[in-house]
């Protein structure tokens, strides 16, 4: 059986020290304890993940518990039943053997490699800052290679701007050569007709023409200089992005390729199905991508779209002022086709009428020689002893008649008045035959001019054919107009040059 001990007393404190000394010796203890779990706590916190801060109420094997618990693997169930261990997401050291993932821990104090992860620090901001170099000097080259080729487009443009404001220029020479050439027709040709107000609305047309396709040159010839600053610019800046890379190890097109984008700048390219490569990065005057390159893409961008713009508008203008100007000088052309058609008309109608007037101005010419003859027949000869008898006023028979009162004979009064008659018919008709012969002079004078007409708007439609052909060129036209006189023959140019 148990045996109960009686209680002692409370025994009375034998030690010796001064409790005042045993006390500072407990706080120096004490004191030793908090800054033994102090400096373990710090030098266990100098390599640790960040997120991770202890519990001061929690014991430490249950906060270690709990702080290990995200990092073992997670059991996934599967559609067929299964089961498969998968480790939890995020960045760390992936453990297999142990079935833990610990994330990335981060040293707060220099490790032994401290030195290597310095170079190879350094290395990767080297690297880092040659590979944006590279990618902003392979996006201002590719820029650079689209404003060449719209230089490029532009150029040609021009080239067949120009050409057309030659053929607008040589159709106001042919325009001018031909008012020139039929200012050389007859007085009683110019009179103004429909011809002459064509003439003079193609005029103002291609001088409508010439101020548009001038003002689309200027146009062009800005906005060419712009996109050659712009050129140079990126050249430049390009120049100034591949300084820090020493060693271009793949070309520029592949690093576009890895980025994802083939280029910053043109907007037409069809958007690809795949996922969209790198953004743009933002300017910083320290970086790779600096605001002058920015200012350089953005202005390439914006010069692009304007040139496209432009070049669209120039080769529609050019098109339809091409179409223009040939209905124009179609209409011209027909104008004075149809003036030569009623010129011809007229022509033949006057010369049917000069064919009349011949005939008409023969017989009366034949009639008037047989009045002559007929009056001269009735007066009778010059002389008197070439008078016959029976022409004689007073043979004997007239006389024995006339011996009696009142049996005067009218033979000689009614010869006087028939030889009057007969001179006041002759002076009609010589009348009227002058008056032919007048209008005979006349109408051939007219068809003379009308000749004249019809050969120069023949002429003038000829040398419109032949001067608007693509082959002669504006300074043929100008020659032309300048030395040509349609009064006199064309100089040779052997002739010409011995002068």
């Amino acid at each position: 059986m148990p045996v109960l001990i009686p209680p002692a007393e409370r025994r009375q404190d034998t030690r010796v020290g001064a409790p005042a000394w045993r006390e500072v010796a407990k706080a120096m203890t004490q004191k030793a304890h908090h800054l033994t779990d102090r400096c373990g706590q710090e030098a266990v916190t100098m390599w640790q993940p960040k997120d991770s801060v202890r519990d001061p109420h929690v014991a430490r094997h249950l906060c270690r518990a709990a702080y290990i618990l995200p990092w073992r693997f997670r059991v996934e169930m599967l559609k067929g039943g299964s089961t498969v261990e998968k480790p939890p997401p995020g960045e760390g050291v992936t453990l297999w053997k142990g079935k833990m993932k610990p994330p990335a821990w981060h040293a707060r104090l220099p490790l032994p490699m401290h030195r290597d992860a310095r170079a190879l620090q350094t290395a990767e901001v080297v690297h880092a800052h040659a590979r944006g170099a590279r990618l902003a000097a392979a996006r201002l080259c590719r820029a650079q290679h689209q404003i060449n080729g719209q230089l490029r487009l532009l150029l040609r443009q021009r080239e067949a701007t120009d050409r057309r404001l030659s053929e607008v220029r040589k159709g106001l020479l042919i325009n001018q050569q031909s008012c020139k050439l039929r200012g050389y027709r007859p007085k009683s040709e110019k009179v103004p007709d429909k011809a002459d107000s064509m003439l003079t609305w193609e005029r103002e047309e291609l001088q409508s023409m010439k101020r548009k396709m001038e003002k689309d040159m200027e146009k062009s010839e800005a906005l060419l200089k712009a996109l050659a600053s712009c050129r140079d610019t990126l050249a430049f800046c390009c120049k100034d992005r591949l300084q820090a890379v020493d060693l271009m190890n793949q070309p520029l097109d592949k690093v576009l390729e890895q980025a994802g984008r083939h280029s910053w700048v043109n907007l037409s390219r069809v958007p690809s199905p795949r996922t969209q490569g790198q953004k743009t990065p933002p300017p910083d005057p320290v970086g790779t991508y600096t605001p002058e390159c920015a200012t350089a893409l953005y202005e390439a961008k914006r010069l692009l779209m304007e040139s496209k713009d432009t070049l669209l508008e120039m080769a529609k203008n050019e098109e339809a002022i091409q179409e223009q100007q040939q209905l124009i000088s179609d209409r011209v052309c027909a104008s004075l086709a149809q003036k030569m058609r009623e010129t011809l008309e007229l022509k033949e109608r006057m010369n049917m009428t000069l064919g009349l007037m011949r005939g008409t101005i023969h017989r009366c010419t034949k009639f008037n020689q047989e009045m002559y003859i007929t009056r001269g027949l009735i007066k009778g000869p010059l002389s008197k002893s070439h008078l016959e008898t029976r022409e004689k006023l007073d043979r004997p028979l007239v006389r024995v008649y006339q011996r009696h009162v009142g049996t005067q004979l009218p033979e000689a009064s009614r010869l006087a008045q028939g030889t009057d008659k007969l001179q006041r018919h002759i002076s009609h008709v010589e009348k009227n035959l002058k008056e032919l012969l007048a209008t005979h002079k006349n109408l051939t004078g007219s068809l003379n001019c009308k000749k004249t007409g019809y050969e120069v708007d023949y002429n003038v439609v000829r040398l419109r054919l032949r001067q608007r052909h693509p082959h002669v060129c504006y300074e043929q036209a100008q020659r032309l107009v300048n030395d040509w006189d349609p009064r006199t023959p064309p100089r040779v140019e052997s002739d010409a040059a011995a002068k």
